[in-house]
């Protein structure tokens, strides 16, 4: 299989900004070099016994993201493969089966991947240089450059496990499927003072190590009582729906724009044991999508206690306006958003503020990005 690699030359300041645009634009993973050294903070919940030696932090980042490409021939022989005989069939997949055994990646976790056509990738980049423009009239990007390389299937798309480790936040512990709960912790997972999430993010965004979902977390934890109903607008890995579910939610509805997150999701539910029933996926937009906001409304129809939404500011700014996300959360409701940088707090302000409908609880902050919660009155 063939991929195309492109990388992205821009700023630490920007990175995170970069990353998000990515994800919104269907981008399933981003890989980033920079020099920044981890504080204390960073490594306070992480159990790591070495860190890696950087460099001296020149304020540079670079971004990079792999495109599956579209193969005519491969498609042709896959077909081929499926119309054939059973005894071509068994001979296909023992080829399969000894390709894989052969290969460097580790196929214990995979991720199911897009496959991209010249036509969308030349549509993506477009639109990434157009979200880097807007970018740079608030932010600095740097040289703002895209690479562009060509790459096999080999590990590089499973070597980023190596660096996704248990992390705590607050109660909970964040842990991937392929690490175990630190020896440390297990007294506290034992007697429920901690709270376990298993989360493989796959092509979503959302692992718990973002400042944004950290947030968030830490607003559930405190907003969350038990059997409240819970809305969560662009779920990305679920990460926020399960931990409202882990604070005693009695059930959750989550709405996603990108369907390649929806398997992402419901792995992750099933690996924290959690039912369809407790956990509910839309694929769709609660902003103007007439079909999303009837299905939103008809799934509590006395509205929900709590509505999480760690998008993007202007999504956010859009959800507080009148019309919007005040219609589907109940009288002292609790709407908690994040996602916020820094520069772009006053406009979430202004936005709730305009409307009547929400009274400013609290803002929180970490490292550049803020959380607003606000109470329906």
């Amino acid at each position: 299989m063939k991929w195309k690699k492109f990388t992205i030359n821009t700023t630490t300041e920007a990175e995170d900004l970069v990353s998000m645009m990515l994800n919104e634009l269907g981008v399933g993973g981003v890989q980033i070099e920079d020099n920044i050294p981890l504080s204390e903070a960073d490594t306070k919940g992480m159990f790591i016994d070495i860190l890696p030696e950087l460099a001296p932090d020149d304020g540079t980042s670079r971004l990079s993201f792999f495109l599956h490409l579209y193969d005519e021939d491969e498609n042709v022989n896959v077909n081929e493969a499926d119309a054939g005989t059973g005894a071509e069939t068994e001979a296909s997949t023992e080829n399969e089966d000894t390709a894989d055994s052969d290969a460097a990646a580790d196929n214990s976790y995979t991720i199911d991947d897009k496959k991209w056509t010249e036509e969308e990738i030349a549509e993506l980049l477009e639109a990434v240089r157009e979200g880097l423009k807007e970018m740079s009239t608030y932010t600095d990007i740097g040289a703002g450059t895209i690479e562009e390389g060509t790459t096999e299937d080999t590990d590089w798309r499973d070597n980023w496990k190596q660096y996704f480790k248990p992390i705590e936040i607050g109660s909970f512990i964040i842990k991937p499927s392929w690490e175990d709960i630190p020896e440390s912790d297990l007294d506290a997972v034992s007697d429920g003072s901690m709270k376990v999430i298993e989360i493989d993010p796959g092509t979503a965004f959302g692992t718990g190590s973002h400042e944004t979902t950290q947030l968030c977390m830490m607003a559930l934890e405190r907003i969350v009582k038990e059997g409240d109903r819970i809305l969560d607008i662009g779920t990305g890995s679920g990460i926020l729906g399960i931990a409202a579910l882990k604070c005693g939610a009695g059930d959750v509805l989550a709405t996603e724009l990108d369907e390649m997150c929806a398997p992402s999701i419901r792995d992750n539910a099933e690996f924290n044991s959690i039912s369809d029933e407790q956990f509910r996926l839309i694929i769709g937009n609660v902003l103007g999508d007439d079909e999303v906001i009837a299905e939103v409304k008809e799934n509590a129809p006395g509205g929900y206690d709590v509505v999480i939404a760690n998008i993007l500011a202007p999504v956010i700014v859009m959800l507080a306006g009148s019309g919007a996300v005040d219609e589907f959360i109940k009288k002292d409701g609790i709407f908690i958003t994040s996602g916020i940088i820094d520069t772009k707090l006053q406009d979430v302000i202004s936005a709730f503020e305009a409307n009547p409908a929400w009274h400013i609880e609290e803002i929180n902050e970490r490292g550049e990005w803020r959380s607003v919660a606000a109470r329906r009155v």
